[in-house]
């Protein structure tokens, strides 16, 4: 008897004793990027494109460069490339990052079917901030492209 109640002692402060072990706090993970301030972007998509057509342009080029005379330092992208028409109008559209910490760019042409125009290439260059985005490392594409990787802290 004796034997038993020491036995259910032990058993009880062993029990008790395993209770009181902390709770293992769940390790914190990374928030989801996001944009905080988008840049001034002339070619943007407009509300009028809807009735216009849509055609693809030839990158010729596309880089990414740092611009440290700008606080906080932001990446500019660097485009060169040639539309389909000399009446085409490029249209730039910066996607917001994605859970991968990817920056899809995409690069077209919108023109209205209702002018006469000579298909000429016209070529194009142009240089545009991407933005201020929370702190990661981020990849940039453009039409599906890598163009170079940026770090925002």
């Amino acid at each position: 008897m004796k034997q038993t109640f020491l036995l259910t002692f032990l058993g009880l402060i062993l029990v008790s004793c395993a209770a009181l072990r902390p709770v293992p706090t769940p390790t914190p993970t990374a928030d989801a990027p996001y944009l905080i301030r988008q840049e001034e972007n002339p070619y943007e998509p407009q509300i009028e494109d809807v009735s216009l057509k849509q055609d693809a342009v030839v990158l010729t080029s596309t880089s990414l460069s740092e611009r440290y005379d700008l606080t906080p330092i932001r990446a500019e992208l660097h485009v060169l490339g040639s539309m389909p028409s000399v009446c085409s109008e490029l249209r730039i559209k910066i996607n917001p990052p994605d859970e991968q910490y990817q920056i899809n760019v995409e690069v077209y042409s919108v023109v209205d079917l209702k002018l006469k125009c000579e298909n000429v290439f016209q070529r194009f260059e142009v240089s545009l901030l991407l933005g201020e985005y929370s702190p990661g490392q981020y990849t940039v594409w453009a039409n599906d492209s890598f163009v170079g990787s940026i770090v925002s802290y």
